[in-house]
């Protein structure tokens, strides 16, 4: 059995969809990136790049590499699940929580575990989605960004 961690982090903007594990949430703002900066999503893949040994989404998915350029971070973590399956590795289970003041995630935790049920292929006892604040501190509590943490348990198959 393997660990790997994986943490995200982006700046809220204007003009853009939030997108929280491939789910638009209604917000009036998104997050600045390269891709369409799904921070949970980006967090989950870097924690099974390295549970795997394989580096972080930086190194797969250079922001150098117009390929990249607004991708959907579905796309990215078709990738990253084709690299586990190449290695011979299932999710075991994967916790995840999600850092934002607003907009208030109680009511998209549901909705957001669906969407990466499906991806992920898991069942339900095998995915937890936690969202808390800031309380006010960092610019995560400043309202100016969203993070994401995602800690994952792979073994062979």
């Amino acid at each position: 059995m393997r660990i790997g961690f994986g943490y995200d982090f982006h700046n809220l903007i204007e003009g853009k969809d939030l997108i929280l594990g491939g789910v638009k949430i209604p917000y009036y703002r998104g997050l600045e990136g390269f891709s369409d900066a799904d921070v949970l999503i980006h967090a989950i893949c870097d924690a099974l790049l390295g549970a795997m040994a394989e580096g972080d989404i930086g190194e797969h998915f250079p922001q150098d590499d117009e390929r990249y350029r607004n991708i959907s971070s579905k796309k990215i973590i078709k990738q990253v699940l084709s690299m586990l399956d190449d290695k011979k590795f299932k999710i075991v289970n994967l916790d995840t929580l999600i850092i934002a003041e607003e907009p208030k995630l109680g009511p998209f935790k549901d909705v957001i575990k669906k969407s990466l049920l499906e991806m992920l292929n898991l069942r339900d006892d095998q995915l937890n989605i936690k969202a808390t604040t800031m309380e006010g501190k960092d610019a995560i509590g400043k309202k100016e960004s969203i993070a994401a943490k995602a800690i994952v348990l792979i073994d062979k198959r």
